[in-house]
């Protein structure tokens, strides 16, 4: 049996295809290469997107852009209703916010708030929140004349609110308001005037060093700090200090519709709280700044919650102080040796 299987022939293999077109062999089944390795997939051709494709990106991308402004806008308006900075909002019915906060040294940028609120219509009053112990003289003073004049000419309404203390110039500020509100812990007037500089005279005689001036005028030099006062220097100043006080007197008797006489017993340069301060007239109204917001807001005749305005703040970076030389944080000896004497209406 082995042996007659083993003379069988074996079957002949089967023939070569025939050759294609060209003399090339047959191409294989669409997707897999021909040749005698396993066959591998082929990519098809890439499909072209549909125009439609295209119109649904560029859309969906519109709206997600609107989408993004629409909530910067919304946020925006929420947060000048709420009493943000910009004072952007669209309603004719608002009350600007001025704060006076710290030592008054100029009049700029408070005056020039008053000014900028004054001249827009759609505010309808403006309330002064302070909480200052006063400052310089001239500048309180400027301050005080600026308030009259937006009164008087612009027609509006302006409220002051202490808050912790409006004392000396911020009093005298104050003063010029149609309304004072102050808390029942606040403290407020210091009506007085104060006249101080640095001497530094011992110093000099400790170094051993002198001061040469030379002066035509018998008063040029007084208060040279590297000496002494003479007696006549003393009086002259005195008398300075002493019209400073009468108009300080006088000023604060004209805002509060009120006599000089009235005022002036008032006028030691002491403190009240605010709840001393209402039964002696320098105020109007026990309440926060809140009570002065609604009740100015009814005054005018807005309805409802108000709309608040604040002017945009000038923020200060340290590189900005450091570009001036660091004269803010690091005053320079020589600063501080050339300062004139100064005629302030501070609380101290």
């Amino acid at each position: 049996m082995q042996d007659d299987f083993a003379q069988q022939p074996s079957s002949p293999p089967p023939p070569p295809p025939p050759p294609s077109a060209g003399g090339f062999p047959p191409a294989a089944p669409y997707g897999y290469a021909a040749g005698p390795y396993p066959p591998v997939y082929r990519p098809g051709p890439r499909t072209s997107r549909s125009p439609w494709f295209y119109v649904a990106a560029i859309g969906g991308s519109f709206a997600a852009v609107c989408l993004v402004l629409t909530c910067m806008f919304w946020l925006m308006m929420r947060s000048v209703r709420n009493g943000g900075s910009d004072g952007l909002a669209f309603s004719g019915d608002r009350i600007a916010v001025i704060d006076i906060d710290g030592i008054i040294l100029s009049p700029e940028t408070v005056n020039s708030q008053l000014r900028k609120f004054g001249d827009d219509s759609s505010v309808k009053a403006i309330i002064l929140h302070i909480n200052s112990p006063g400052g310089g003289a001239a500048a309180s003073q400027e301050i005080y004349h600026e308030v009259l004049r937006v009164r008087q000419e612009k027609h509006k309404k302006i409220v002051a609110s202490v808050e912790s203390v409006g004392a000396s110039g911020a009093y005298y500020i104050a003063s010029g308001c149609d309304r004072i509100y102050a808390n029942q812990a606040s403290v407020v007037g210091s009506i007085g005037v104060i006249m101080e500089w640095m001497n530094y005279a011992d110093l000099l005689k400790w170094a051993k060093l002198k001061n040469i001036t030379i002066t035509a005028g018998e008063l040029k030099d007084a208060g040279d700090p590297s000496r002494e006062l003479t007696p006549k220097e003393q009086a002259y100043f005195q008398s300075l200090v002493d019209n400073m006080y009468s108009q300080f007197v006088h000023d604060v008797a004209a805002g509060r519709h009120t006599s000089d006489d009235r005022i002036k017993p008032l006028a030691t340069g002491q403190v009240w709280t605010g709840e001393q301060a209402l039964p002696l007239g320098l105020i109007d109204k026990i309440g926060g700044f809140r009570t002065a917001l609604l009740d100015t807001a009814r005054s005018v005749g807005i309805s409802g919650e108000p709309t608040v305005v604040r002017p945009a703040k000038n923020k200060r970076g340290l590189l900005s102080i450091l570009a001036d030389n660091g004269e803010d944080l690091f005053p320079s000896p020589s600063q501080m040796l050339s300062r004139a004497p100064g005629f302030y209406f501070v609380w101290k």
